[in-house]
């Protein structure tokens, strides 16, 4: 009886971790999306490199969850590599804009951040 019970605290512990994973996920993509707005919107230098901080904080550790369309496959398969190599893209476009904003080109930083957009739209098709 007792083992029967700890196999299923034991198996809702682990479903219920899972889902904290992907509420996890979910908030990080909201605070890239929030981030991408306001870089889209902003005229203050400061206010975009705050939202570009948040944005590389929030895809540094999307790199720690897993997509529900790749749950259950192992950390070095293609799909997964493919899933991180895809945030390591954006956040080295988060790096770029984010120079371009403390040189305080803003323009320039906004042009750059349509290239956020493609890759997340890139991504979106492979893994949401």
């Amino acid at each position: 009886m007792r083992k029967h019970l700890i196999a299923m605290l034991s198996l809702s512990l682990l479903f219920s971790s899972a889902s904290v994973f992907a509420a996890d996920l979910k908030n990080d993509m909201d605070t890239l999306k929030d981030g991408l707005s306001v870089v889209k919107k902003t005229s203050d230098a400061q206010e975009m490199q705050t939202a570009l901080g948040k944005m590389r904080q929030a895809a540094e550790d999307a790199k720690k969850s897993t997509p529900e369309k790749l749950e259950g496959q192992p950390a070095d398969s293609a799909q997964i590599k493919d899933y991180h190599a895809g945030l390591d893209s954006l956040i080295a476009q988060i790096d770029v804009i984010d120079q371009l904003a403390k040189a305080n080109k803003l323009d320039d930083a906004k042009t750059e951040a349509k290239k956020l957009e493609d890759i997340r739209n890139a991504n979106h098709k492979k893994f949401r």
